[in-house]
């Protein structure tokens, strides 16, 4: 054998090893030979004084746990929905941990551990000869000092600046007699605060066992799939095992050569066997057991822990949201990174709002309706669900999958990690255009300044509306706006019911003449309504009809408001945090405020109710069983993106089909596009109601407050007859009467030029005051229709010879009306242009010549021939 040449260096440090070394087993010794020493601290040397100077106390902090999202079923049952760690660790008391597991650790890691104070001089005093012979320092730690080294090297774990946390590791782990020294004082320490068991119970849950998983229950969890409490005797030796070198022994690599499923796992049933031979030694097990168990073959059943949401699967999204919730709660910390480590390290169990019931009816409705992705369109769809009066999440749902892995969203459009319910700060969303769902805000602004839902407007169709009035901006003009109806609607005096029932863009634009679009845009917020980028809300005239992009969840909870006789509450989706300890920790918490005043959200009610017999009532139709809900759908420019919002007395859920990007040339017209579910922009009324079907069978559902008679109908007031009057002597007179004025431009009359020809409604007609009166001016132009019914047809042509005439024929069993007028259109005596057209309609009597027995009585009574 050859002999290593050893340098003037390496045999000085040797002798300098020898000398510490030795020094250390003189302190040893002298703390073995005087076990009062080591539990009073007195020193009986100089060395024994140096090393008496060294700190003793350890301050043990929590460790580093993993936390928990759990969802909770109607029964009471939580329900995993993922887990979040940097150590996967569970702790567990010392009952929970098998009588193997403790037996193995003491006899395989140190076993004069229930003899000594803490260090192993035995042990210590072999690994410094080893040290001196081998030229490096070796082992020979206790299991309290390895527990002290845990201890250590978890406080450098929970560091959050990196300089700090790899000083903090070197002087923990680093291999020197300073160190060791250090590490022996401590475990003295600790030995002196606690018992036996607690420091054997506290190691076990410390120690680590390979890769991210630490303690013995996260061990048992992810190697055996069991607990700590029912491992095995050969388990509880293999787990054991890898805490001596957890990359060499740990089984998890069964494409490993030296310790893979191939051969066994050798290297560690090697670690395994010795330990189970030092039990039956140390008097631990029975030799039976220990040839039983060395005789049983290792085979882990590596059970992966749910880490991070997308273990969550169908909740995701849900999921990232109380993520999102806990990273923005200072409760848990300074900034987002800082609250997010905290929550991953701290042990906490968090219990959230989500209704898996209706959960599970939104992901399944999703399913079903929308797909995740559509050729040359990336179509979005979104179910969200509010509780009434709570602002608990109950359901939050989307057509896509989950994914934060960059190559995976890469990949495809069915992935994304963004929450298209959430906002910006809450999932990565911009929000989208709520379209008409948003009128809700301008009917209760209307209602809150004293209109009536029957009092009309001007809703004629024009590019100019005049000046709006805006209390922040001040006036405001907006030149060629001119909105249509969706169906082509065309009257000029709206209701405020008939243009929420139909959802009229003029009537709105209408009623927001009348209002301040300041006021619209705070009502807005009042019921917690914000844009989803976090900028102000725009309050144009554009806003009135929805423009402002909006979360879907701010929806939901601003119909919960309304739904809640106008009482908003801020959503929340957690329940309760329970701490490692059991306590309960602090959560956000909902805040609920009067938004409007009950009597204007029962006049909402009202009107929201008769949508779902109007614009919602597919939705209705499809929700079984029913209560009493209210609705609202919106639908923004070229059908892009399509809504159904509404509520019960229970439950608000925001349904929507949304263009993410693209779509055929460009453009997402929802209504020219099918999923095999049938047309896009229909989805949301099969989407919505599966959802209402579950919450009104789950909550069920009240009635809505009855609205006043003063919110429902404004004051009848006969309109005056103003014919003649001129336009501003009428619009004078239509205001003194509680009227507003509206300028129905020119007609055809021959009442003077620019006198008032006529007012819709009628002169002598009621209509509720502060209702909008349209005043049509005369052209000076318009010629009466002239009364020719009972005139032939000749003479008829011949009275209305100014006139463009059309002839129909009708026949008529009396022969007096043989080619008589019978009726006119326009009737006589309107006023109409020049040259217009009129309709006559002329009898012909029936040709009865063909019939023989008619003929034969026409001869009987001298009124024809014989047939």
């Amino acid at each position: 054998m050859s002999v290593k040449k050893r340098t003037t260096k390496g045999v000085l440090g040797g002798v300098l090893g020898f000398v510490g070394m030795s020094a250390v087993a003189g302190v040893l010794v002298t703390v073995a030979v005087t076990p009062a020493l080591a539990l009073s601290g007195m020193a009986a040397t100089n060395t024994i004084g140096v090393f008496e100077n060294l700190p003793e106390f350890l301050a043990i902090d929590q460790l580093s746990q993993k936390s928990n999202i759990y969802a909770t079923q109607s029964d009471g049952t939580p329900v995993l929905l993922a887990s979040f760690y940097d150590q996967n660790r569970v702790e567990v008391p010392s009952d929970q941990i098998s009588q193997f597991v403790k037996d193995a650790a003491v006899a395989g890691e140190d076993p004069r551990y229930f003899e000594h104070g803490g260090i192993d001089v035995e042990g210590t005093v072999k690994g410094a000869v080893q040290t001196v012979a081998g030229g490096d320092t070796r082992g020979g730690s206790s299991i309290t000092q390895q527990y002290v080294k845990n201890v250590l090297v978890q406080k450098c774990e929970v560091m959050n600046v990196e300089k700090e946390r790899e000083a903090c590791y070197t002087d923990a782990t680093e291999t020197s007699i300073d160190r060791k020294l250090k590490e022996m004082r401590l475990a003295i320490g600790v030995e002196k605060k606690y018992s036996k068991d607690q420091i054997l119970q506290s190691y076990l849950n410390i120690t680590g066992f390979g890769g991210t998983v630490y303690g013995i229950e996260a061990a048992a969890n992810y190697y055996y799939s069991t607990s700590a409490a029912n491992l095995t005797l050969p388990q509880a030796a293999s787990l054991v095992a890898i805490v001596n070198n957890p990359y060499k022994f740990q089984l998890d690599r069964p494409d490993s050569e030296n310790n893979g499923a191939a051969n066994g796992y050798a290297a560690n049933k090697v670690r395994r066997d010795y330990i189970l031979g030092e039990m039956v030694k140390h008097k631990k097990i029975t030799q039976d057991e220990y040839t039983a168990a060395v005789a049983t073959p290792i085979e882990p059943a590596i059970t992966e822990p749910s880490t991070g949401c997308q273990t969550a699967g169908d909740n995701a999204y849900f999921c990232d949201y109380v993520t999102k919730i806990l990273q923005n709660d200072p409760t848990f910390g300074d900034n987002e990174d800082e609250r997010l480590l905290n929550f991953k390290r701290g042990g906490y169990d968090v219990y959230t709002t989500l209704d898996l019931d209706l959960q599970s009816a939104a992901v399944q409705t999703l399913r079903e309706n929308v797909p995740m992705s559509y050729p040359g369109w990336d179509a979005g769809a979104v179910v969200t669900s509010v509780q009434v009066g709570t602002g608990r999440v109950l359901a939050m749902s989307q057509n896509k999958l989950y994914s934060q892995d960059p190559a995976v969203l890469d990949s495809s459009t069915d992935y994304t990690s963004i929450n298209y319910n959430t906002d910006l700060a809450y999932g990565g969303s911009s929000g989208f255009q709520p379209g008409s769902t948003y009128k809700v805000f301008t009917l209760a602004e209307w209602l809150k300044e004293g209109h009536s839902l029957n009092e009309r407007v001007d809703s004629s169709r024009k590019s100019n509306w005049g000046t709006f009035q805006d209390s922040c901006l001040g006036p405001q003009t907006f030149p060629g706006y001119n909105p249509k109806n969706d169906a082509g609607e065309s009257g000029s005096n709206y209701s405020a019911l008939q243009s929420t029932e139909q959802s009229l863009n003029t009537g709105f634009i209408g009623m927001a003449k009348k209002l301040d679009l300041c006021g619209i845009r705070k009502t807005a917020e009042a019921f917690g309504v914000h844009r989803a980028d976090g900028d102000p809300l725009e309050q144009g005239i554009g806003s009135v009809l929805g423009t402002n992009e909006v979360a879907p969840l701010s929806m939901a909870a601003a119909f919960a408001g309304i739904a809640n006789n106008g009482n908003t509450c801020s959503p929340v989706a957690i329940d309760k945090i329970v701490g490692p300890d059991g306590t309960e920790r602090a959560v956000p918490t909902s805040t609920c405020a009067q938004s409007v005043d009950p009597s204007v959200a029962a006049g909402m009610t009202y009107a929201m109710q008769r949508v779902m017999n109007n614009t919602a009532a597919q939705s209705k139709a499809a929700t079984s069983p029913r209560v009493p809900m209210i609705g609202k759908t919106g639908t923004t420019d070229d059908n892009y993106d399509t809504w159904m919002s509404g509520a019960s007395t229970k439950v608000a859920t925001v349904a929507g089909v949304v263009s993410l990007r693209g779509g055929p040339n460009g453009v997402a017209n929802q209504r020219q596009m099918y999923f095999d579910s049938g047309q896009a922009a229909t989805a949301r009324h099969r989407m919505w109601p599966a959802v209402m079907s579950v919450a009104n069978a789950k909550y069920g559902g009240d009635s809505f407050p009855e609205a006043s008679s003063s919110v429902i109908n404004a004051v009848q007031v006969p309109v005056p007859d103003l014919r003649g009057k001129s336009m501003a002597d009428a619009k004078s007179t239509l205001e003194s009467a509680g009227f507003s004025f509206a300028d129905g431009g020119a007609v055809s009359d021959n009442a003077p030029v620019g006198s008032v020809a006529r007012t819709d409604p009628a002169a002598g007609a009621t209509a509720g005051r502060g209702s909008t009166i349209t005043v049509f001016s005369s052209d000076g132009k318009g010629v009466t229709v002239p009364d020719v019914v009972g005139k032939t047809q000749k003479d008829a042509q011949s009275a209305l010879s100014g006139f463009q005439v059309e002839v129909k024929v009708q026949q008529t069993d009396d022969l007096t009306q043989n080619d008589k007028v019978l009726s006119i259109e326009p009737g006589a005596g309107t006023l109409v242009a020049p040259n217009s057209n009129v309709v006559i309609v002329v009898g012909k009597a029936k040709d009865n010549g063909g019939n023989g027995g008619n003929g034969g009585n026409g001869g009987n009574n001298g009124n024809g021939n014989n047939g």
